[in-house]
């Protein structure tokens, strides 16, 4: 039989309603003795949290919400790593039919502020390890665990005296699910909307993408702060009805590769850099691996990798591409239905309901195959597209779509073969991806332009065999000042503190002036090709 998500008519049928309801399409409709999540500690001892369980404890927590005045369309943020506690509070924002604001754990309080003014967050519901870094805020705080500090409550204890059956809100397929907020060479970070229709975009990607079945071990290593974790680490597993694992732990080769095999991972996601970095510790490899599934986002697959997946994992990684503003459209499916033979640099082809095309560079045609364009989205002819702008950023969002508004453009540069095997070349823009992070220059320009040292500064990523691209800092001087390692660690301390702790430039560059355009703009890519030129 085909697989379900091949029907991309049924799918919107069940997820673009006017009664659609999250909690129900998420939680309730499943099997409510079958287990939603495992929550795996450092030290791989685990905890299972069923669909029944997740159910009564999201009613609990809905009810708590509302108690602070959470109501349908109200924004609640999230400053939370992995846990049972916060799938539960997920689930207990969308029963309430309001709105997730997912905030990043290395993020430091200007990134996590804007983000909280922008989407108007009423509650914030922390870790208690992040606590500290929330300063002055209007928000309501919820604290993990049994202990918290007034004005913030505790969550334990105040779930403790709710009860289960808090009645679930329907919102219908346009109703927003989340505000992710995505960053890009100028402005301020735009927020994303995601809808509730957005759903059956996720789970076809689940099971059609990533080809988690039934009995799979699944397990997805990126953060639910960000897209790609969000979307199909809690979000697209749930709509499918798949077990999935959360490690509450950091990132280490030895410890993956320890996770692989004492959980007998069946299908394992994560960016390339996790590839990359398991690649280099050989010593750390384990020796009953169980993988038939290995896939990849955030940044383009390089051959070796996948060389060593198959002799190591005893499977090759499938590279997928995606953004923010979609979830993945153009991938290597892993569905038997689906699934074509690999081409060396191939990010794949488009899914069902979608329709994508290289535009030429200086008109909205579809460019002939192999030559170089703008990868885009035709929006008439893709029924699993979901977005439809930016956040109060009209001309953000004008920027993205053509005049007619039949092409989505995606911002990024690529090719098209004969036979619709699609190829990634470069960013339009000068987003830096870091070990799958995006990363938008402009964010830690802005950081490193508070120092009284510097006069100007451009951020440009550089390439980096571990990391795909690392972060790196062009800064010219303020009249007598000399740059010296003092200099630079106070610079990237700066960045560590004021933006996020994994966005810190790790060169400086000392510069007598930066290349720009007769009108005086940034021209990040000519530092990009000198960077480049210098490390080969």
């Amino acid at each position: 039989m085909p697989a379900p998500a091949l029907d991309v008519e049924a799918l919107l049928q069940r997820y673009d309603t006017p009664g659609a309801c999250a909690a129900e399409l998420l939680c309730d409709a499943h099997d409510p003795d079958a287990t939603a999540f495992t929550i795996i500690a450092a030290d791989l001892s685990s905890e299972d949290i069923t669909y029944g369980q997740l159910r009564q404890r999201s009613e609990r927590g809905a009810a708590a919400l509302a108690e602070l005045g959470v109501g349908r369309g109200d924004s609640v943020a999230t400053l939370m790593g992995k846990s049972a506690d916060l799938v539960v509070m997920l689930l207990a924002i969308w029963r309430l039919g309001a709105i997730h604001v997912p905030l990043f754990t290395a993020f430091a309080w200007p990134a996590i502020e804007l983000r909280l003014t922008a989407s108007g967050a009423k509650v914030i519901i922390c870790d208690a390890d992040q606590r500290p870094k929330i300063q002055a805020t209007s928000s309501a705080v919820l604290v993990a665990g049994d202990q918290a500090q007034a004005p913030d409550l505790a969550l334990a204890p105040l779930l403790a005296t709710q009860q289960p059956g808090f009645s679930a809100a329907a919102v219908g397929g346009d109703g927003t699910l989340v505000l992710i907020f995505t960053s890009g060479t100028t402005g301020t970070p735009k927020g994303v909307p995601v809808p509730l229709r957005a759903l059956a975009a996720f789970r076809q990607y689940v099971e059609l993408g990533l080809d988690v079945r039934d009995d799979d071990v699944f397990w997805n290593a990126a953060d639910p702060g960000w897209a790609y974790g969000l979307y199909y680490g809690i979000l697209g597993p749930l709509a499918a009805g798949r077990r999935s694992l959360l490690l509450q732990a950091g990132f280490s080769p030895a410890l993956s590769f320890a996770v692989l095999e004492r959980f007998r991972v069946t299908n394992f996601a994560a960016a390339p850099t996790v590839y990359r970095s398991m690649r280099a510790r050989t010593d750390a490899a384990a020796n009953d691996i169980r993988l038939r599934r290995a896939s990849s986002a955030g940044e383009p697959l390089t051959p070796e990798v996948i060389s060593w997946a198959e002799n190591t994992l005893g499977v090759p990684v499938r590279d997928h591409y995606g953004q923010t503003e979609h979830g993945m459209m153009i991938v290597n499916a892993w569905h038997d239905d689906i699934r074509k033979d690999l081409r060396e640099g191939s990010m794949g082809q488009p899914l069902p309901g979608w329709t994508c095309a290289v535009l030429k560079d200086a008109s909205d045609e579809p460019a002939p195959p192999e030559e170089l364009g703008r990868v885009a989205v035709d929006t008439q002819a893709s029924p699993m597209m979901w977005f439809t702008g930016y956040q109060d950023a009209p001309e953000k969002t004008a920027e993205r779509f053509s005049a007619d508004g039949r092409w989505y453009v995606t911002g990024d540069a690529g090719k098209v073969d004969a036979d619709g095997y699609f190829f990634f070349s470069s960013r339009d823009d000068d987003v830096i991806i870091m070990a799958g992070y995006r990363i938008g220059p402009f964010d830690v320009e802005s950081v490193l332009s508070k120092h009284p040292a510097v006069q100007e500064t451009a951020v440009i990523g550089a390439p980096d065999e571990l990391r795909g691209e690392v972060l790196e800092a062009y800064v010219v001087l303020a009249a007598g000042v000399n740059g010296d390692e003092a200099l630079v660690t106070e610079l990237q301390e700066l960045v560590k503190t004021q933006f996020a702790a994994h966005a810190f430039p790790r060169k400086v560059h000392f510069v007598e002036s930066l290349p720009k355009t007769p009108s005086g703009k940034l021209q990040r890519y000519v530092l990009r090709e000198r960077r480049k030129a210098a490390l080969e």
